[in-house]
């Protein structure tokens, strides 16, 4: 028997292998198949299932795909509708792998159709429970997403549905079994998640908050505690997995379509495509296409166009380092954006020797903002970064406005003034500036290096939030 965990760190999501005796199964595939065939292949094996916990909300599934490529037969717990060939298993059901064996345990509470998986090994004896988005390592799943698509499902509905799926379903299994869940730390499925990606359930019954002994009111009250909105496409997700998609296939071929400067300036003009430039913060500010948008693959490339681009129909046109096209186009359709239409073919470069118009953004470097400070002649400083992270510490004076939420704090800008505008190392700062720039604000400068600089540097004060305090 192998168990094999394949973890995305930018989408902070867990996918499984399974083989058995030449027989495999694959649990929550992201988008792209192949990686899951090789793997099967590897070992001479056929993939016999592949598992979905649930209908995802962070992310697109390869489900349909792999199945159309392999036979495999899809598998949903109880109370699925997929909009598509599935097996939908009843409660306790139980699937047969080589010599090893799967439970199914219908775990509601996430969702209504949340599903874990119990895995037995040859003799029989339950190793490693597959939980999807109902049990994390330190956390649990979040009880509001559901509410999106279904309005009677409120949150306390759902929370309380995972206290007794946590109860019944989980808590009496034995302490050795292996938790594998279906994310970790920056995953918006949940709000406390450890960077762990494994443990013993024994260990996390003794550290996990949620699975500490409470009542159910209290239970509710924990977990539905401190909710942030979750991102715009989550909905939209959501729906793709439970009523289909196009291939991949067809995606990657639309999407790796080159073009020339005077094509990709044709496309940009006609289609009302935005632009992505995927390029390094540091590159892009030095020079750019005007009104496009800078969204670094190196850093959480998906989940933050998922936040900022509210349409997943959205036409886009990339702007990559070359040879990393078909990685970016990837990226997209694993949230959902299927609709690139080609990149610049030579990337920026080309667009400059071609002679066309390019812009930059001002930076200035954490010495520099200081020497300003000191004089009195800074602008005010715009901290980007989550709420937390300010109320953690920040520059004194700066003013907060979370990248999460940038269309929500327009109108507190004024087009004239120049701010200096910094996240925690540099590339969420960048992306503010570029969506602001294209919006017609021209004076926000960039401090390079963000607060790490900032506190490196050392002569800026900073001070943590102070909550305040009601006399009574």
């Amino acid at each position: 028997m192998r168990i094999e965990q394949i973890y995305t760190g930018c989408l902070a999501q867990g996918a499984y292998y399974i083989e058995s005796e030449g027989e495999a199964l694959v649990i929550d595939p992201l988008r792209e198949t192949e990686p899951y065939i090789r793997r099967a292949e590897k070992d001479g094996a056929t993939i016999k299932y592949i598992l979905e916990t649930h209908f995802h909300a962070d992310f697109v599934s390869g489900h349909i795909d792999l199945a159309r490529k392999t036979g495999a037969t899809i598998v949903y717990g109880p109370t699925a509708k997929p909009g598509f060939a599935a097996h939908v298993a009843s409660d306790g059901e139980v699937l047969r792998l080589g010599a090893i064996s799967l439970e199914v345990l219908h775990t509601p509470g996430h969702t209504l159709e949340s599903t874990c998986y119990l895995l037995k090994d040859e003799s029989g004896k339950d190793v490693a429970l597959f939980t999807g988005d109902t049990l994390f390592i330190g956390d649990v799943g979040r009880p509001d997403l559901a509410q999106k698509l279904v309005t009677e499902l409120t949150q306390e509905k759902l929370a309380g549905l995972l206290y007794d799926s946590l109860h019944n379903r989980i808590l009496p299994l034995s302490n050795d079994i292996i938790v594998y869940p279906a994310h970790g730390a920056g995953s918006a499925c949940g709000k406390n998640m450890s960077r762990e990606t494994t443990d013993t359930l024994g260990h996390q019954k003794l550290t996990n908050y949620a699975l500490q002994p409470m009542s159910r009111e209290a239970f509710i009250e924990k977990v539905t505690e401190g909710l942030t909105p979750p991102p715009a496409y989550f909905p939209t997700n959501v729906l793709m997995n439970i009523q289909g998609y196009d291939s991949i296939d067809q995606v990657l071929d639309r999407g790796t379509t080159p073009l020339s400067p005077a094509a990709f300036e044709a496309a940009a003009n006609e289609t009302g495509a935005i632009i992505i430039d995927t390029r390094d913060p540091d590159k892009f500010v030095q020079g750019f296409i005007p009104n496009s948008i800078n969204i670094g693959i190196d850093g959480n490339f998906a989940p933050w166009v998922g936040a900022l681009v509210p349409d997943v129909k959205q036409s886009i046109l990339l702007v990559t380092d070359p040879g990393r096209e078909e990685e970016v186009v990837t990226r997209l359709a694993r949230v959902g954006y299927d609709h690139a239409i080609g990149y610049l073919d030579g990337g920026f470069e080309a667009w400059k020797t071609a002679g066309r118009e390019t812009d930059r953004i001002e930076s200035i470097s954490a010495d520099e903002l200081a020497a300003l400070k000191k004089t009195g002649n800074a602008a005010p400083v715009l901290d980007v970064r989550k709420a937390s992270e300010y109320q953690s510490e920040h520059v004194v004076d700066a003013e907060n406005m979370p990248l999460d939420y940038i269309n929500d704090h327009l109108h507190d800008l004024d087009k004239k003034e120049t701010r200096y505008v910094h996240c925690a190392g540099g590339y969420r700062s960048v992306i503010f500036i570029s969506i602001l720039k294209a919006r017609g604000y021209n004076n926000l400068v960039n401090v390079q290096g963000g607060f790490k600089a900032i506190k490196q540097q050392g002569d800026l004060p900073v001070t943590a939030y102070v909550c305040p305090t009601t006399l009574l």
